[in-house]
């Protein structure tokens, strides 16, 4: 004879399973949530990005005293007032300094070119410090073949790179980027970025003369050329690998 049925239990039980059932699904729902976070999230935050080397480490190329001031001191200043230009945008804001860069457009008139400024300082200076390192490694893969073939040799993209940088009247950066597919050399002026003419940097040098005049004083010739001693070959290939897939 079967035992009698124990509503009881019966029940227990089954609050039991939807509980757990409700568990899971919240998991898997908290899971969905933080992926999408991970996926929108800006790629770059108003935080002064760390370094992954020490102030001296570029000497004699770039002293220590050059370092300490640009990274701490100037870059510092962009962060702090985009941030304040945007205080009473927290949309922008949450955005991130790279999507605001790439669409000035959307930035209210009254601070576009604050933030054109001061966010273009940020992502820009940011993008540098990781392009010039100590242990400037070596591009074997694509990109020696690309600028090969863009600009005939090595030797002559680093001409027109270095015409650029030269030319640059005031201050301003000159570039490696991608743009519609193609390798370009091109200079920006103050603070303005690649990102906001639709192109995407590859190597960067900044020319204005808080990166160098403590050392170079006014000869930026010496500068840009001392930049190809700490160039990032390794970074510029990670850079050129993400532009393509992008």
């Amino acid at each position: 004879m079967n035992a009698p049925e124990n509503p009881q239990i019966s029940r227990r039980d089954a609050l039991k399973i939807i509980g757990a059932g409700v568990a899971v699904a919240s998991l898997g729902l908290t899971k969905a949530i933080a992926a999408e976070a991970a996926t929108t999230a800006p790629a770059l935050d108003w935080e002064l990005p760390k370094l992954s080397y020490a102030y001296g480490a570029l000497e004699p190329h770039i002293d220590a005293r050059t370092m300490e001031i640009h990274h701490t001191k100037h870059h510092q200043a962009y962060i702090i007032n985009a941030k304040n230009l945007l205080k009473d945008h927290p949309d922008l804001l949450a955005r991130g300094p790279e999507a605001l860069v790439r669409d000035l457009a959307s930035v209210p008139e009254a601070i576009r070119t604050g933030i054109r400024n001061n966010a273009g300082g940020h992502v820009n200076h940011s993008f540098f410090w990781k392009i010039i390192a100590p242990d400037t490694g070596a591009s074997t893969q694509q990109l020696p073949v690309a600028i090969a073939a863009a600009f005939g040799s090595m030797d002559e993209f680093k001409k027109q790179f270095t015409d650029a940088a030269m030319k640059r009247f005031g201050s301003g950066w000159a570039w490696l980027s991608l743009k519609d597919g193609k390798l370009v050399v091109q200079s920006t002026a103050n603070q303005d970025s690649p990102l906001s003419d639709g192109a995407k940097p590859i190597i960067g040098l900044d020319v204005w003369e808080h990166a160098y005049y403590l050392h170079y004083q006014n000869v930026r010739a010496d500068y840009v050329k001392a930049f190809w001693n700490v160039l990032n070959w390794t970074q510029a290939e990670t850079n050129y690998g993400a532009a393509l897939k992008a």
